[in-house]
């Protein structure tokens, strides 16, 4: 069993002066055994033993120790500079903090829009290096910017009981479409660890194919206000409604959204129980998209909820039209190890107009509504929601933990 390099460190130790004051005959003994020990080959295990720790005086006062597990640190010529790096700082928090493999396809792109809007002065060169730079460099480059948040939560999805036998069950093996219209719907609640009494909810829509997702907030889980939203998200799609598939709550599980989606044509199915992966495309958008937006304050008053959807119609502009999605291309299994690969980043937008099913007058209205768009305002116009709902949640919270009571802003 091979050492770690830790262990092989301290056993360089404990052995360099012992070897330095050996006779040959041993100094070759402990050289079979160490480099039996660390796998080390025989001249570097001979260099290692007799340089580290070694003490050479070069005056009276001034010893010099060696070390040789210490390593120089290399001084080459940077590609990119300090204007690069402030450019690409800049670009990368407006995109919403993106990993380099998302964020290089559409790079370009964002400092076309950026400038566009005169957003962001970069000279000719920079952009240029903007455009040659390297996902790898680009993570590289941003290390030290990057914060990792850990948020939490809880689910409080109560089952429908009724009609499961008129809905077929889908798993997320099932999910083949390869056109635009097919959806998995879910809701996320703002309850903050707190359900009870009504508190907001969020529709989440998912495309499957182009990963294209619209959001809406109610009041609460009732029937009535699902559907509500649902047709509100409904106009909003810039394609067909072809088909839902939802989990087996009771706010989706009904007879009104049934007959809905029997009258306009809709595959209408449901997923299992308990079983989160039968909608993993809606439920990792119920954390990139919703929980990253708004966190996990409880929300439960009128002027959040305002808040909430003004919100929610400048994220839908952002993340559908800037923010690139990564498909999985193809999985392989070696033994225990799976090996992924995927499709180079897009955004829905753009797998949108690739699609051969769109109908043109679908495609330029996409088009329009793009080239209106300035990315730069959109990240602005989000921040501010999210700072007045950040207000009002932690107003809320202290002014219970002061006085045990609930506050209401209406």
């Amino acid at each position: 069993m091979r050492l770690t390099m830790a262990e092989r460190k301290k056993v360089t130790s404990k052995l360099a002066n012992e070897y330095r004051s050996s006779k040959k005959k041993i100094k070759g003994q402990i050289l079979n055994w160490y480099i039996k020990t660390t796998g080390y080959n025989r001249c570097y295990a001979s260099y290692l033993l007799t340089n580290h720790g070694k003490r050479v005086k070069l005056n009276d006062k001034l010893i010099i120790i060696g070390d040789v597990n210490k390593k120089i640190k290399r001084k080459g010529n940077k590609r990119y500079d300090k204007e690069v790096y402030l450019a690409l700082r800049k670009i990368w928090y407006i995109s919403g903090c993106l990993c380099g493999k998302r964020l290089k396809p559409i790079l370009p792109e964002l400092v076309s829009n950026l400038q566009k809007h005169q957003e962001l002065e970069v000279r000719a060169w920079v952009a240029k290096q903007l455009e040659k730079i390297s996902p790898a460099t680009i993570d590289r480059m941003l290390k030290g910017e990057r914060k990792k948040y850990i948020l939490k939560g809880r689910t409080f999805t109560k089952p429908g009981s009724l009609l499961k036998h008129q809905i077929p069950i889908r798993t997320f093996a099932d999910w083949n479409e390869n056109k635009p219209g097919f959806t998995e719907i879910d809701l996320v609640g703002h309850e903050s660890g707190n359900a009870s009494g009504d508190f907001m909810q969020t529709l989440d829509m998912t495309d499957i194919y182009s990963g294209w997702t619209e959001t809406q907030a109610v009041k609460n889980k009732a029937q009535i206000y699902v559907f509500e939203a649902l047709m509100q998200i409904r106009k909003r799609l810039p394609m067909p409604l072809l088909g839902i598939d939802s989990d087996s709550g009771a706010e989706f599980i009904n007879g009104h959204l049934l007959r809905f989606c029997k009258d306009n044509e809709i595959t209408f199915t449901r997923a299992r129980p308990s079983r989160k992966n039968d909608n993993c495309y809606v439920e990792q958008k119920n954390y990139s998209i919703v929980r990253r937006a708004v966190g996990y304050y409880r929300y439960d008053t009128q002027l959040e909820l305002k808040l909430l959807n003004k919100l929610y119609g400048y994220l839908r502009l952002y993340t559908n039209y800037f923010q690139p999605v990564m498909k999985l291309a193809k999985k392989t299994r070696i033994g225990s190890k799976v090996i992924k690969r995927y499709h180079v980043a897009k955004t829905p937008y753009a797998r949108l107009l690739q699609s051969k099913d769109l109908p043109d007058k679908y495609k330029n209205k996409l088009m329009k509504e793009y080239n209106m768009l300035s990315v730069g305002k959109l990240k602005r116009q989000i921040t501010k929601f999210q700072n007045n709902l950040a207000d009002i949640a932690e107003k809320k919270k202290r002014h219970e933990n002061t006085n045990g009571i609930k506050l209401s802003t209406q």
